[in-house]
Order: C-alpha cells, then sequence, then structure tokens
C-alpha cells in the first residue's frame, strides 16, 4: 500500500471511531472504495506463500467474513493486501438483520460486541459482484440461512447459496456458529451437522462435474464448545472429510470483558479478549485433527504476535476483524513482518 494511502488511513481512524460502530464502519468502506486508485498492487515475497486445501495463498493472512457481507467492497479491500477475503454471511433472500443498534466498540478492550443477525443484500447480489470483481486473492464465502426458515429445514437455504456461489468461489465455508440467528449454534451438533453437510457434500458432487472444478467445504465453529463438543465435532468433521474449519467465530461469553456491557449491548464478542479462548480451541482441533488438517485460525488477532501465536497453535492460515477495525491497514502490514519465512 502507498504512503499516501497509509497516511489517509492513519488520519481517518481517529475520526471513525468517535462514531457509532456501524456507521464508522460503512463510512470506512465507502470511503476506502473511492481512494482504491490511488495505490498499485502489492507484491509478497515467496517464502511467505502457503498451500492449502489445494489452493495458493500469497501469505498466511485474509480478512474474516462479516466486514464485507455482500462484496461491495472486494476489490478495495482486496487491494489493500489480504491473501484472501471471506465474504458474507450471504442467505438466500435478502434480510435486513436485527434493529439497531446492535454493534457496540468496547474501546477498553479492543473489542466489539455485535448483533448483527446477517443483514445482506442477498445471494443474487453477492454473485453479480463477485462477477465483476477483479480481486486475484483467494475468495471465499460463508453461507448461512434466512432468520425465518425453521431450523428443521436450514439445509434448504445452505444448499441454494451453495449452488449459487460456487461458480465464483475459492471455498465455501458453512457458518453454522452465529450465535445471532435463533438457534442456529444447534447445527453445530452431529445430528444438524450430518444434515447440512451431507446435503451439501452430495450437491458438491454434481456442482464438480457441471463446473469442473472441485470447491473446498469448510465450517466455522464456536469458540464456546466445551472440550467433548470439540471432540464430537472433530470426529464429525472427519468422517464427513471436510476440507477444512475455521476457527472460531464470536463467543457469548461476555465474562471474558475486565467490566460487563450494559444488558442492551449483549450480542457475540469478538477482539483482543477472545485470543485465548480461540488459541485454546485450535490447540485442540489440531490435536483432534492430526498435523494434515487445514485450520483457518480466527479471534482476538490484534497484534503480530497474537498471529504468531495463533499459527503456533496449529492454524495454517489467519483472518482478521475486530483488529483490522481497530488499527486498519497497519495491523496487516505488523503481522506480515512478524510472521516466520
Amino acid at each position: 500500500m502507498s504512503r499516501a494511502v497509509a497516511g489517509l488511513a492513519r488520519a481517518a481512524l481517529p475520526i471513525l471511531t468517535r462514531l457509532d460502530p456501524e456507521v464508522a464502519h460503512d463510512l470506512g468502506l465507502a470511503a476506502l472504495k473511492a481512494v482504491r486508485p490511488l495505490w498499485p498492487p502489492i507484491q509478497f515475497p515467496a517464502p511467505l506463500a502457503v498451500s492449502c486445501f489445494g489452493l495458493q495463498f500469497s501469505h498466511p493472512v485474509g480478512l474474516a467474513a462479516g466486514f464485507d457481507k455482500n462484496g461491495d467492497y472486494l476489490d478495495a479491500l482486496g487491494a489493500l493486501g489480504f491473501s484472501h477475503i471471506e465474504l458474507g454471511t450471504v442467505t438466500p433472500r435478502a434480510q435486513p438483520g436485527n434493529p439497531k443498534p446492535r454493534m457496540f466498540r468496547i474501546s477498553g478492550s479492543c473489542a466489539l460486541i455485535n448483533r448483527m443477525g446477517f443483514n445482506n443484500k442477498g445471494v443474487d447480489h453477492l454473485v453479480d459482484r463477485l462477477a465483476v470483481s477483479r480481486y486475484r486473492g483467494i475468495r471465499g464465502i460463508s453461507i448461512g440461512k434466512n432468520f425465518d426458515t425453521p431450523i428443521e429445514k436450514a439445509q434448504d437455504d445452505y444448499l441454494a447459496c451453495l449452488r449459487k456461489v460456487y461458480e465464483h468461489a475459492d471455498y465455501i465455508a458453512v457458518n453454522v456458529s452465529s450465535p445471532n440467528t435463533e438457534r442456529l449454534r444447534e447445527l453445530q451438533a452431529r445430528d444438524g451437522l450430518q444434515r447440512i453437510l451431507g446435503t451439501l457434500l452430495e450437491e458438491r458432487l454434481t456442482l464438480q462435474q457441471r463446473f469442473a472444478k472441485r470447491v473446498p467445504l469448510l465450517i466455522k465453529v464456536a469458540p464456546d464448545l466445551s472440550s467433548e463438543q470439540i471432540s464430537a465435532l472433530a470426529q464429525e468433521v472427519r468422517s464427513v472429510q471436510l476440507d477444512g474449519v475455521i476457527a472460531t467465530n464470536t463467543s457469548t461469553d461476555l465474562s471474558l470483558l475486565d467490566s460487563p456491557p450494559a444488558e442492551q449491548q449483549r450480542g457475540g464478542l469478538s477482539g483482543a479478549p477472545l485470543h485465548p479462548l480461540s488459541v485454546k480451541l485450535i490447540s485442540q482441533l489440531r490435536a483432534e485433527l492430526g498435523a494434515a488438517f487445514p485450520i483457518i485460525g480466527v479471534g482476538g488477532i490484534v497484534t503480530g504476535e497474537q498471529a504468531c501465536e495463533t499459527l503456533r497453535a496449529g492454524a495454517n492460515l489467519l483472518q482478521v476483524y475486530t483488529g483490522f477495525a481497530y488499527r486498519g491497514p497497519a495491523l496487516l502490514d505488523e503481522i506480515l513482518r512478524a510472521l516466520p519465512a
């Protein structure tokens, strides 16, 4: 990224942090898109390249789902230098999400609490944006269910999204772990996983033939699982031969904060307080799944050292969200400098 753009980012962050978090998010993305023509493509040294679930990443660091739900800012975000960007979570039909306010900044803890509720413009809009995007990094798509789809029919929504995004995705993430859609986390249990993943993996065989490419399927899991639940989930992931795990989503354990938030600020916690929980879960997943199984580590990475800790815990790739919201492109630069070659 050019010095001019880096300077603009440093100048804008203090202003944005004075605004409502969701307003700041939207304004920041709009500004980023506007200044995108100011910087040239970024090249990364070959020693940072990572091969994972059959894809080649220029380096390990990507942007987590939720930052650009609709693909409206994919090219601008990609130009910052992320090796991969996960879009979504997208649902079959557009939906507004939960009532506002629904995102809260816990600045003293470098944390966010959100209860967004899969607000997005629908899968057809996302596909339209992907079709015209020039981003050449790895494009992940996170898929979910509409809020009013009964949990017993959730597989229908995931299947509809899979069919729509398959042609344009480099990998697809199955989000069954957001705490902000009622009963969604029930799908992490064995019966829910078998129903969802079995349907998707069977359909992938058909799509693989139609589009002459095999798109990896990953599952995103919650950080609040017990050790026994993690073991059971890992066993199910191995048995269906899923391609990877993304660990972790946001946490409902607000006791991780130094002081409890106001009652109206309930939702999923992300940011620095989540990091120890994420690292612990990644470590167990690595032990349960073996040395070769792909894991994307996400949760509380706000410094270069925390990125390295996540890799040491067993992650192959990294994703950032809250740290990037607080620190901007400087975080990506710090992580890349901290990574061992």
